[in-house]
């Protein structure tokens, strides 16, 4: 698999980035690492994780198991040239810190605990899991209101998350820098107060993308493009819609569907029309609805490396199937046209 340039920093990874979100919840371990072993053999070296995972669902009790297995798999092999990527959770309802988001200090703490849980001495890239002063992301931007942000307020606190960074940079805990569930407004001026400040600059951004979620086409995907930062594209098969497994109501036992009915909003009366769409359009060029909407991905006029996660071994190895996929210009024609037809769908 090639490799891409994170941002700005001179590191690169793997075009495909696997996702953990679901290790100590519905992945037990013995398949978490059968699944870190096969990312590997196929030339993935890079994983995200964060500190609040698992999810389906995220509670107190379970925060920070993710992060613990993956350190399991690295005192069990060695880590050798896997890149990892963790995230501090910001204000939440209470399953990290009792709610409290993140400050300078908090970005410390919040390392160090990533740091022994992983059990490595840095972490690749750290990144802000979503902001401090709120996020349209996750359907939020359907009733979003930003009039309560207090400009002045949001600019002292990047900057003190910055100098927490430049010293766990400077200490050698974290090596890269970057922001997720973000805006095009928030990510330009962390940009700007990194370079005003000589803090680690923003080298990705981690929002939702796929076919049937695509809020970063314009101004972030320009922002991308001008400001050299990777987009982490999580969800790229939208949360398992796209395989087509929930048409016709079906709810297979153990989906995140099965946990998660309304799949964090995603389900409205749009959803099964674009999804079957989408499912009928790769079929008609022969092609699987999964390995479609990975490599559409890769054709992002933007710098882009798709998250994907897998909750057993056995549909990590289906996605896996279709890392050679190259789409061509009917099929991109039709996703195209599609689009039209079905845009915003959740």
């Amino acid at each position: 698999m090639k490799q891409i340039a994170l941002g700005r920093t001179g590191m690169t990874v793997s075009a495909w980035c696997l996702g953990t979100m679901t290790y100590g919840n519905q992945t037990p371990q013995d398949d978490a690492h059968r699944q870190i072993d096969m990312a590997l053999e196929a030339g993935i070296d890079f994983l995200d994780t964060a500190e609040m995972y698992p999810v389906n669902p995220v509670t107190k009790e379970t925060a920070g198991r993710s992060e613990e297995i993956i350190g399991n798999w690295i005192a069990a092999r060695g880590r050798g040239d896997m890149k990892i990527a963790t995230k501090v959770a910001g204000p939440n309802p209470g399953f990290v810190r009792d709610g409290k988001g993140y400050d300078g200090k908090v970005i410390r703490a919040a390392v160090e605990a990533s740091l022994r849980r992983l059990q490595t001495d840095v972490i690749d890239l750290y990144q802000l899991h979503w902001p401090d002063r709120g996020s349209y992301m996750f359907r939020q931007n359907w009733s979003f209101d930003p009039s309560s942000q207090n400009r002045d307020r949001t600019l002292a606190h990047m900057d003190d998350v910055l100098t927490a960074m430049s010293e766990m940079v400077a200490e050698g805990k974290v090596r890269a820098f970057g922001l997720s569930n973000e805006s095009c407004w928030g990510t330009t001026r962390w940009i700007d107060r990194a370079e005003a400040l000589g803090a680690p600059r923003v080298a990705s951004v981690q929002n939702e993308y796929s076919l049937m979620c695509r809020l970063y086409d314009t101004d972030m995907a320009e922002m991308s493009v001008n400001e050299d930062v990777l987009l982490l594209s999580f969800s790229p098969l939208a949360a398992g819609i796209l395989t087509g497994k929930y048409l016709d109501g079906a709810m297979p036992a153990g989906s995140r569907r099965s946990l998660s009915p309304d799949m964090g909003g995603r389900v409205s009366p749009r959803e099964e029309p674009a999804a079957r769409a989408y499912v009928e359009l790769a079929a008609r060029h022969g092609l699987d609805p999964v390995h479609m909407a990975m490599a559409w991905q890769g054709t992002r006029p933007f710098p882009i490396c798709p998250i994907f996660g897998a909750t057993t071994a056995t549909q990590l190895e289906h996605i896996l199937a279709g890392a050679d996929v190259v789409l061509g210009d009917e099929v991109l024609k039709d996703i195209a046209a599609t689009h039209k037809a079905h845009p915003m769908p959740y």
